[in-house]
């Protein structure tokens, strides 16, 4: 009798065996590679954004931009995979004469992880999912991407990856370096397989840390790199209330309402000064059309969520928003702006602080001369982003550097939707935002995916081409010559 292999078996040796000859690939056949990608979702652009709106409840616009956006990110990995900074080579020739004693000749630099698994986003069908940043910083790295699909789009899931993996494969990458599985127990399964060298996922923060008890549990563990969340407060000084109170009650609406508020960098506190007078600007600019959540299982857990806020003590409305559920148990909201005195908010923060995903923002109204950086350092632990409103004349200095050492991304004058994909972009923070920090946004993400190896007196011809003499990748090499002088520690003490 013969016995079949499990299909995640199979997925898994498949991504092993492409693993070993993706190490090897030149960076102009990787980034090659990627920008084919990126040509093949933007030619079928039409195909795809219809599936994700009938699949989603997303608009039109909204997912036009995130497949742009995808595109826009898989050429900048390959530009990055060109330049070879990310490589980080560095090569000590050997030195009779050094400082300590003779020195070797020592030479380092980062080479791929190995097949990595992508938990792929239900919020983000394009930007977080199957090509998403996670899936092209891996095979940016020269990583085989095992892509776990996510229930609520699994007919884009499917379209995309066929047109991704065939497109890496004619542009000359082996079999097997895209591949996408789908289901909760076979997740599970590959995220234990001892193939897989690397896991990353974008979701709750019940469902990441489960699958990183999961990975840390692993006989040999791997690094798992979660972004599971986050309330993003943000934080207003009087005289920037004063200065541009509408503005500010627009840009609020518009940041907590879009995609119904389904992202993860939705605002969910806001905290301004008590006399803020902007509740009838925020109920107007908060008077939008009602919009459809991704699916009746988010519903569910925002209409609870929600239901929570605003039963808490002295929470009251400014704008009081709607949810309906039809007959097919799907939810259509629009969105809830509440407030609360800092008093009221005092005595019990963690009902208030728990992120709710969906189309909902607390106000904190904070009496004057309320210290913010006082509240960032009791409040949070760790968050995506901090946003602060000023005036010219105002001192936040404090306020920012508490905010720092709390999240990953500080801005001003803004809003928190809406992340730039740029090469010093940091979509991530301190945990519970984010289980290992890092990036998931911007071309530092690829640092997840690698790990540094030295090469000892190697001889020329056993180096990755990376640290060979010749160079023949002509990636930036870090050299210090024999010879070259070591005594910086000289006279410490």
């Amino acid at each position: 009798m013969t016995t079949q292999p499990h299909p995640i078996d199979t997925a898994a040796q498949t991504a092993d065996t492409a693993a070993r000859a993706l190490a090897d690939t030149a960076p102009a056949l990787r980034a090659k590679a990627l920008v084919a990608v990126a040509d093949a979702l933007t030619a079928h652009a039409d195909e795809l954004t219809a599936l994700g709106m009938e699949e989603t409840g997303l608009a039109e616009a909204r997912l036009r931009g995130e497949l742009k956006r995808t595109a826009v990110q898989l050429r900048l990995f390959a530009e990055t995979v060109v330049d070879g900074a990310y490589l980080d080579v560095r090569i000590d020739r050997a030195d009779p004469d050094f400082a300590l004693g003779p020195r070797p000749d020592v030479r380092s630099g980062n080479e791929p992880i190995g097949p990595v698994l992508n938990f792929a986003a239900g919020n983000f069908p394009f930007a977080f999912s199957v090509a998403g940043g996670d899936t092209a910083a891996a095979l940016a790295a020269g990583n085989p991407v095992i892509v776990k699909a996510h229930p609520g789009h699994p007919r884009l899931a499917a379209r995309t990856a066929e047109l991704a993996a065939d497109a890496l494969e004619g542009a000359g990458l082996p079999a097997g370096t895209l591949q996408l599985i789908e289901g909760v127990d076979e997740g599970v399964a590959m995220l234990k397989h001892p193939s897989i060298k690397a896991a990353s996922f974008t979701g709750s923060l019940r469902g990441g840390r489960f699958l990183a008890d999961i990975a840390a549990a692993r006989p040999a563990p791997i690094p798992f790199y979660g972004e599971l969340g986050s309330v993003n407060p943000v934080f207003a000084t009087h005289a920037a209330i004063a200065a541009r109170g509408p503005e500010f009650a627009a840009g609020l609406a518009a940041s907590v309402g879009g995609s119904a508020g389904q992202l993860c960098t939705k605002p969910g506190l806001v905290f301004l000064p008590a006399d803020h007078g902007l509740d009838e600007a925020i109920a107007a600019a908060a008077a939008i059309e009602e919009h459809r959540m991704l699916d009746p299982r988010i519903a569910d857990h925002y209409q609870h969520g929600r239901d929570a806020i605003l039963s808490a003590a002295g929470v009251r409305l400014v704008a009081p928003g709607s949810v309906r559920i039809d007959d097919d148990g799907q939810g259509w909201v629009t969105p809830t702006i509440a407030a609360v005195s800092l008093a009221d908010f005092g005595p019990h923060p963690d009902a208030l602080l728990s992120e709710c995903f969906g189309p909902i923002t607390i106000l904190v109204e904070s009496p004057a001369g309320t210290d913010y950086a006082e509240l960032v350092e009791t409040l949070f632990e760790g968050e995506l982003t901090v946003a602060i409103h000023r005036a010219d004349g105002d001192d936040v200095a404090d306020l920012v550097r508490v905010a720092a050492r709390r999240a990953g991304r500080i801005l001003f004058d803004g809003w928190p939707t809406g992340v730039a994909v740029t090469p010093a972009m940091q979509h991530g923070g301190p945990s519970p935002a984010t289980t290992l920090g890092g990036t998931s946004v911007g071309t530092a993400a690829i640092a997840r995916f690698v790990r540094a190896v030295a090469y000892q007196n190697a001889p020329d011809d056993a180096l990755p081409a990376a640290l060979r003499d010749a160079n023949p990748w002509n990636v930036p090499q870090r050299i210090a010559p024999a010879g070259e002088s070591t005594t910086w520690g000289d006279g410490i003490g």
